[in-house]
């Protein structure tokens, strides 16, 4: 069974000032917004009330003197805490799964930029939730509309992924928007590898053959495929997928999602999680107690997910969750002073 690599510190929390730009690049000045728990990880965001400032003195990593707010490529293992995975980004106040939402979620304090895969017909992963492009994209109708699998990833930069954030959302508009673009893989590693963990999801891997493969060879050509500090985690509902990726490159840690409707969390999927997984990734309405102890007596994380009720993130956290999805990094980086998780089981 694949264990987490043990001793292995990361940097300092991020949190920056809240209305700072999140990328010079981008200007995406985007204001904050909070995001309604989601039942299931495909679950489109939804925004609610705004989240407190990060305050004054805030533009820098917690207890040190770096102002860029970022670390080295050797500090960044295992969370000391309970993770902050950014779903999709910080896509309660920005679009999904664009540089805009991932910016902004590291300047919050997101442990993990957390990734959609969709394969398009030149394989060329590419990072977006839908395999039908027709809800977020706007362009060119032969590039922009249908399925993923039919296009190349050239003819998917043809399309903008952001104005449909706006006119969802007009409290939140930014002119950049416009101009966010469906990032590949390759290009989210290369704007994000020396200062990011990723947590990359094998999306509807079934569809998409070929699609282990190209990952594996992807972050072999980063150097992240036999890394196994915790730097890159890779989540499926697919066990079958991952049990691929695990044949492929046994360092690399997985986490094997589980559905509020799906099979109930018992001693036979536990057990198999274990032979291939570092650990689960729950409905967060399926975790208790006796879910945190049967897992971690077989040495496997719990990473629930979509949450952003605070209340709801204590609850877990106190539990002793190893890590949390959410919308809004923000928030949850806010408790983990007083509500820090749980420690990884067998480390």
């Amino acid at each position: 069974m694949l264990r987490p690599a043990a001793g292995t510190a990361r940097g300092p929390r991020r949190r920056h000032g809240r209305h700072i730009a999140a990328s010079a690049v981008l200007g995406a000045g985007v204001a904050l917004a909070a995001l309604a728990c989601s039942a299931e990880p495909d679950a489109s965001p939804s925004t609610t009330d705004a989240t407190a400032d990060a305050g004054p003195g805030a533009s820098g990593p917690r207890g040190t003197d770096d102002p860029t707010g970022t670390t080295g490529v050797a500090s960044l293992g295992w969370p000391e805490r309970a993770a902050v995975i950014a779903h999709r980004g910080a896509s309660a106040e920005a679009p999904e799964h664009t540089f805009a939402a991932y910016d902004l979620a590291m300047a919050q304090g997101a442990d993990y930029l957390e990734h959609d895969l969709q394969l398009p017909a030149d394989g060329e992963l590419v990072v977006l939730h839908d395999d039908v492009l027709d809800r977020t994209a706007r362009g060119p109708a032969a590039s922009c509309t249908g399925t993923v699998r039919t296009k190349t990833a050239a003819q998917l930069q043809d399309c903008e992924v952001g104005s449909w954030f706006d006119e969802a959302h007009p409290e939140l508009a930014d002119p950049s928007h416009a101009d966010q673009r469906i990032p590949t893989m390759r290009q989210v590693l290369e704007r994000y590898g020396e200062d990011a963990r990723f947590y990359i999801e094998t999306k509807a891997p079934e569809a998409q053959p070929g699609m282990e493969e190209a990952l594996v060879a992807l972050l072999d050509e980063f150097g992240l495929a036999d890394d196994g500090t915790g730097r890159v985690v890779i989540q499926s509902f697919s066990p079958d997928s991952l049990r691929a990726i695990h044949a492929l490159r046994p360092n690399l840690p997985l986490v094997l999602l589980v559905s509020a409707t799906g099979p109930p969390i018992d001693d036979a999927l536990l057990d198999d999680a274990s032979t291939f997984a570092t650990g689960i990734g729950p409905a967060a309405t399926l975790v208790n107690g006796a879910v945190l102890t049967e897992a971690s007596e077989r040495c496997l994380l719990v990473h629930p997910y979509t949450v952003d009720d605070p209340l709801e993130m204590q609850r877990l956290l106190d539990l002793g969750v190893h890590g949390l999805f959410t919308n809004r990094p923000a928030t949850m980086a806010d408790q983990l002073d007083a509500h820090p998780g749980g420690d990884r089981p067998c480390a």
